[in-house]
């Protein structure tokens, strides 16, 4: 990618900052252009910054306003963190923030100088580069801005656009979350199949292995429709159609995966306040 920021601050360094730094990287973002501002670095993000010479905890009295103030940090340290993070957040600094709950509202009371906003949602896939990600930019925020926050999003993988900043609540509840649902969905395999006799390894071992080789099925064929997936291994009359025909059973999978799902938007709608 050609189009990096000039200059970028990463505001935290934990598990996804230090994911998405690694992204931004890989995909072509040099070092020089990055400082990173973390109180407790991990000894990765200590080796790392000192390979490539880039800036950790340097002061911000030291720091000048960057193209992309990115915000890592845990929602709830916001407002303690505010402060010293607003004369870096410059009129022609674009914000970006990942930070659950926080709406572009809460960011602009918190940087009254920013103008420029996108709040995007990723997940933890993201530490692979295989994040799915949405997000939504004010209206003050430029096309070239808007190009600098779809490439750092899409260096650690998928990345969408939203027409409305409340959509970020499905996001949240669909790939935000969706992880969870995935790892839960071994953990009940892995014990169905302890139910049936095999020994809890082994159920454990074909569990994780059959959602990692069907995920990847996913991957290699994106233009054709999970439906479709999921036919060509259902035999009309067969085991795995016996098996469907339980979970589906009333539309029971679907009416339990949206109330899920609903459960999770209506609690980032709270956290949001």
């Amino acid at each position: 990618m050609s189009d990096w920021p000039r200059s970028l601050v990463l505001v935290g360094a934990g598990k996804m900052g230090e994911a998405m730094l690694r992204g931004w990287l890989a995909a072509g973002l040099e070092p020089t252009r990055v400082a990173i501002l973390e109180p407790a670095p991990s000894p990765s993000i200590k080796e790392l910054a000192a390979r490539l010479a880039i800036p950790l905890g340097a002061a911000r009295s030291a720091l000048r306003p960057p193209d992309v103030l990115f915000l890592a940090i845990k929602p709830q340290t916001l407002a303690a963190a505010a402060p010293d993070l607003a004369p870096l957040a410059g009129a022609d600094t674009l914000v970006v923030s990942i930070l659950a709950g926080k709406r572009i509202a809460d960011l602009t009371a918190r940087l009254p100088d920013a103008r420029a906003f996108v709040r995007a949602m990723p997940n933890t896939p993201a530490a692979v580069g295989r994040g799915a990600a949405a997000g939504y930019a004010s209206l003050a925020t430029s096309a070239r801005q808007r190009q600098w926050a779809q490439n750092l999003m899409r260096a650690v993988g998928q990345f969408d656009w939203l027409a409305e900043e409340a959509l970020i609540d499905a996001v949240t509840a669909i790939s935000g979350s969706g992880p969870a649902y995935v790892f839960a969905l071994v953990e009940a395999m892995a014990e169905a199949g302890e139910k049936l006799g095999l020994p809890a390894d082994l159920a454990m071992k074909l569990a994780r292995a059959t959602v990692e080789g069907a995920g990847e099925l996913l991957h290699r064929e994106p233009a054709l429709p999970a439906a479709k997936l999921r036919e060509a291994v259902t035999s009309p009359g067969g085991t795995t159609a016996a098996a469907l025909a339980v979970l589906r059973a009333e539309d029971r999978l679907a009416a339990l995966l949206a109330k899920a799902a609903e459960a999770a938007r209506d609690r980032a709608r709270e956290l949001a306040g």
